[in-house]
């Protein structure tokens, strides 16, 4: 079939992931005409790969793992796991979620769809199938792709990543996790939970962007659950065995066999910035992605770069951020800047990590003294303890003032309870405004104000307190 012509929209997205998905139904819905080039699935990594199917298998093995995790409750539960069920189940949920970023639903907006590859062919328009697009201006979406480390063997044996590991329909008996970021640790937690032996191997430490008090409280569940860690061990070889895959790591000069049936890659992800060729369009981009200001626009002036592909924070809600940033930048030519001050991330084990803002560490090295750490345990907390789930704790740091610089939590519900945090930080509030907030009783949200209270504790029940106590009595 010959060209079909030329399209000429407003703005042309390249990527149906979460990020491109944003921009073209925002920008359809205000008015814009706009053209949307996917040649894979429509949703991305996240629904298809991502967040939908590692949450919807955690979610099975957290309740494979109830009958371990709540003795003292007098409750003795019985669970089996029928592993194809639970593949099925994940398939499920990725179903019901499909329409919603279908084709279909796109098309009924009024958005042109072209199922191809794109590539800029010059700064002012892409080849995509059968259509060239001339558009007024174009958004990057391409997403990320999994890291695959230069470790010898590796490529010689087979393994899974996490665009492969939901494809499985039988449990493997034991699974090598490489990396010990937030996807090795919730897949990890969820093979196990599921029956698996499971290994995770980490050169550095779990979590390592995460406070290590937190992350300390994750690795202690980890081990309960069965799974044995390797930190701060370097990976020198992987080979094939009879029995599966052999990987030899070293620390302290001392080396160790691991032995395993199946492999998961998780040592990160990588923008996808190659075979759109950004050099035709002007755009400078780099292994660790495309080169963007503060608006999100690239080095050329007529293309946005926004989500995983420019790298940073690759996180689903980042990149809905980032397409309402550059929506009111195209459409409203308003002057919208990038922050990322109170970007929240989680990671969804059991308990679950949350941070926002700065940790502990961070926040010494960019304020020095003027710092405050407040600390309040799920060990206090009423409901926890009801609930029988009282290991964890919240971590506030704090300026001696009171401003609030960020909030780690590690606990049940941990992306929940950062919320509050994440709104006070956004909204310019000090530590003041949580610790005088009503919270219901019993909540796990009462640890939040109970940490934000103990700023007030030294001066509250102090010596200078008491006095003017014992000074007012007098009166009557």
């Amino acid at each position: 079939m010959g060209n079909k012509g030329v399209l000429t929209p407003d703005i042309c997205v390249i990527g149906a992931g979460s990020a491109g998905l944003s921009v073209a139904a925002g920008a359809v819905q205000m008015g814009a005409s706009v053209v949307l080039v996917e040649k894979g699935k429509m949703g991305g990594d996240c629904l298809n790969t991502g967040c939908v199917p590692s949450k919807s298998l955690l979610a099975a093995a957290h309740r494979a793992l109830l009958e371990r995790q709540f003795p003292d409750l007098g409750v003795k539960l019985s669970s089996s796991v029928e592993f194809a069920r639970v593949s099925e189940h994940v398939k499920k949920v990725i179903a019901s979620i499909e329409p919603h970023d279908s084709v279909e639903r796109f098309e009924g907006l009024g958005v042109n769809v072209v199922k191809a590859s794109a590539q800029f062919i010059s700064p002012r328009e892409i080849e995509a199938g059968e259509y060239k697009v001339r558009a007024r201006r174009f958004v990057l979406a391409t997403g990320s792709q999994p890291f695959v480390p230069p470790i010898d063997g590796l490529k010689h044996v087979p393994f899974f990543t996490n665009e492969t590991i939901f494809d499985l329909t039988e449990l493997p008996a034991r699974l090598i996790v490489l990396g010990g970021g937030p996807i090795g640790c919730e897949l990890a937690q969820a093979f196990r939970g599921l029956g698996s032996e499971v290994a995770v191997v980490e050169m550095n430490r779990l979590l390592p962007k995460d406070d290590p008090e937190l992350r300390d409280v994750l690795r202690q569940k980890l081990i309960e659950n069965g799974v044995q860690i390797f930190e701060g061990v370097r990976t020198q070889a992987i080979v094939a065995q009879a029995s599966g895959i052999e990987v030899t790591v070293s620390s302290n000069g001392q080396a160790q066999s691991i032995e395993g049936s199946h492999m998961l890659v998780a040592t990160g992800r990588r923008p996808i910035v190659h075979g759109l060729g950004l050099d035709y369009a002007g755009i400078e981009y780099s292994e660790e992605g495309v080169r963007v200001d503060s608006g999100l626009k690239t080095t050329n002036r007529r293309v946005y770069a926004i989500g995983d592909c420019v790298g940073g924070l690759q996180f689903t809600h980042v990149a809905g951020y980032h397409a309402g940033v550059v929506v009111r930048n195209a459409l409203f030519r308003l002057p919208s800047k990038a922050s990322y001050r109170t970007v929240p991330w989680v990671t969804y084990t059991d308990p679950e990590v949350a941070q926002v803002g700065l940790t502990e560490e961070k926040a010494r090295e960019v304020y020095g003294d003027n710092v405050r750490v407040l600390v309040s345990k799920f060990e206090e907390n009423d409901r926890a303890r009801a609930e029988g789930r009282n290991k964890g704790l919240v971590k506030v740091v704090t300026s001696m003032r009171g401003k609030i610089y960020g909030c780690g939590i590690v606990g049940p519900s941990a992306g929940e309870l950062i919320q509050p945090w994440v709104l006070a930080m956004s909204n310019g509030l000090k530590i003041g405004s949580m610790a005088t907030m009503i919270a219901p009783y019993p909540t796990l949200g009462e640890i939040s104000k109970r940490a934000a209270g103990s700023f007030y504790t030294p001066t509250l029940y102090g010596p200078s307190t008491r006095a003017l106590v014992k000074f007012l009595s007098r009166f009557g």
